[in-house]
């Protein structure tokens, strides 16, 4: 006779509700895709279909071509807002100044269609913020593979 072994649930989600637990077999599958682990054909579906979801991300055509302008004055306020806290240092975001990226980009959006005291518009900052913000997002979530923040996230 064949032993029915209970299905342990594990609370992957630490504090929340039961509706976010897997057995442990499915938190061994989840550990192991995290961590890249592949056989051969998962890899190679794997590497297909990397392929297809960059097709689906035309930075270029979908992005910089549509907004050129609007890219150029995010960039021009990268360089000011560096150039305001750190002029000695090469252009970099500096995470410890740039924690409340929705407070600022809602004060920022208020005064949308102005410039700033900076010589910079308002909504080229609220662009900044909303980027900013975003990327962290992804970055929480291990989302962000081109971060470098995404692999040391004690840097910020």
């Amino acid at each position: 006779m064949k032993k029915k072994m209970k299905r342990k649930k594990i609370d992957y989600i630490s504090g929340t509700e039961t509706a976010y637990t897997m057995t442990e077999q499915e938190e061994l599958a989840y550990e192991e895709q995290k961590a890249g682990v592949y056989d051969e054909e998962d890899f190679c579906q794997y590497e297909a279909m990397q392929k297809q979801e960059r097709k689906q991300m035309p930075v270029f055509s979908g992005v910089l071509k549509y907004f050129p302008d609007a890219i150029r004055e995010v960039a021009k306020t990268s360089w000011i807002g560096n150039q305001q806290h750190h002029p000695d240092k090469p252009l970099h975001w500096d995470r410890s100044k740039s924690g409340d990226e929705l407070d600022a980009l809602t004060r920022h959006l208020m005064e949308a269609g102005e410039i700033d005291t900076d010589l910079v518009r308002h909504s080229a900052k609220v662009a900044w913020r909303a980027l900013a913000n975003l990327q962290k997002e992804l970055e929480e979530n291990g989302e962000a593979p081109l971060s470098e923040y995404n692999l040391n996230k004690e840097q910020w």
